[in-house]
This record gives structure tokens, sequence and C-alpha cells, in this order.
């Protein structure tokens, strides 16, 4: 609130914002069982879920970088800090073992823990990494096999999506094959248009490998079809005839 009431003076908004913070949130464990978080003896952190938390983690987590501008910490440790939201990396020449400790102990004054899970040191030339999605790191040329350094869609990011086009082609999805088909390719479309960086080739592939399947199957139940529909529903028909999104048709150009 401090944070917040350093920017906004208007006494309404400063309420609504505590009011924010302190609501009650209702919360189910992994066996079912409903329990109350938050409330009005909360004095940490934001709801799970909040309209308002995005704005203020960003609000937060702008302390960390400003003392970080600071310090020149970016000098001191030949650093650059990249981040989005609460999730950020240092690219340090030489010194990444300097910069984790001064952001822990950065962190620690302002009252936040890093997630050890998921902090460590990589070698960025020879080990790889995930951000926003992202593998970043060294890549493998398919045509001659050289290394180089580049960014391609992580298997997380391949798997959500995955999972995302798994719910929609359900059996119990009642909707017209129009209506279906629509948000499918909004789906491919969105997911293509962030994943458009990079080394995208093989990551492409197994995503229309897979919607070609799950399709496939949508359809054979659907329209009653007894043999595997490799035929009826084949890749130039479901791509084509039946207007799936092919995600290499999306970007114009070569693939790498």
């Amino acid at each position: 609130m401090q944070s917040v009431a350093r920017r906004i003076v208007d006494r309404d908004v400063l309420r609504l914002v505590r009011m924010w913070l302190k609501v009650p949130v209702e919360e189910r464990d992994d066996k079912g069982n409903r329990r109350m978080t938050g409330g009005r003896k909360n004095n940490c952190g934001t709801p799970q879920g909040g309209v308002i938390s995005p704005l203020l983690a960003n609000v937060y987590m702008n302390r960390f970088l400003k003392y970080w501008r600071i310090t020149k910490q970016g000098e001191t440790l030949r650093a650059h800090v990249i981040n989005y939201a609460d999730d950020f990396v240092i690219l340090s020449r030489g010194h990444a073992g300097q910069a984790l400790d001064w952001t822990r102990r950065a962190m620690m004054r302002l009252g936040l823990t890093l997630n050890e899970a998921k902090t460590g040191i990589r070698q960025a030339r020879r080990e790889r990494f995930d951000f926003l999605g992202y593998t970043f790191g060294p890549h493998r040329f398919r045509k001659d096999g050289h290394w180089y350094l580049g960014a391609s869609p992580s298997k997380k990011s391949v798997a959500r999506l995955r999972q995302k086009v798994g719910d929609l082609l359900r059996p119990s999805n009642v909707g017209t094959w129009t209506e279906v088909k629509d948000r499918l390719n909004s789906i491919l479309r969105g997911w293509s248009a962030y994943f458009s960086y990079g080394t995208r080739l093989m990551a492409y592939r197994a995503v229309e490998n897979y919607v070609l399947e799950r399709v496939r199957h949508f359809l054979r139940r659907r329209r009653k079809v007894q043999s595997r529909g490799t035929v009826r529903f084949s890749d130039q028909v479901v791509f084509g005839e039946l207007g799936v999104l092919r995600l290499r048709h999306v970007h114009v150009g070569p693939l790498p």
C-alpha cells in the first residue's frame, strides 16, 4: 500500500485497493475440500486470481528493479535484468553467482523470497533454460548439425496447447463443426502469434500432428465412421476442405 500511495493520493481509490487486498477467497484443496483464505486479518500478499493482483505485483516488483538501477548492479555485475511481471532472468557475463546472491538479499529486504524450485544458474551457451514459454540456449541446425544460440517454443508450452485442443475436441462438445473449427483456429492462431519468433518448425509439426489426430478422432465419433478415418479425414482434408488452420502457413517465409 505504501508503494501504491506513492503514485495515488485519492483516498477512495486507496480504500478500494485495500478492499481488494482484504477480500476473502474460497479455495479447494487436492481432495476437493473447501477452505477460506485472505480476509480482514490477512496482511501479506494478494488474493490468487484477484483482478488487481497483476497490477499490484508489477508495482511492487518495480521496487526491485529500481533498487537494481540505483545501486548500479548492471555495471558492477556486467548484467541485464529481463522481466515480465514477477518472472525474470538476469543475464550476466561472469558474475552469475554474485547476481543471484545480491538478488536473494534484495528480495529479503522487500519481504519476498525467490522460488528456489524455479531458480538456478545456467551457462547459456551450453545449457538451455525456459522463460515466458520459450526455451533459450543451444539449438542444433537440422540440415548440417551445427549448434547455434536460439529460441524455440518450450515443451511445456506445446503441452499446454495440446491440453487446450484436447479439451475443445471432447466428445461432449455438441457445437456445430463451424463453431468448433472457428474456436480451434482461434486457439492455434493466438498461440502461433506469440510463438512466431525463433526456431519453431519442430514445435509446429508436433502441434499439427496432434491437431490432425484429435480432429480425426472427434469427427469419426460424430459422424459414426467405422474406419480409422485416415482417408476420409486425411491431412489434406482436415487442413484444406475442413478449414483447420495449418500453423506453417500462418507466417510468411521459411521456418528455421
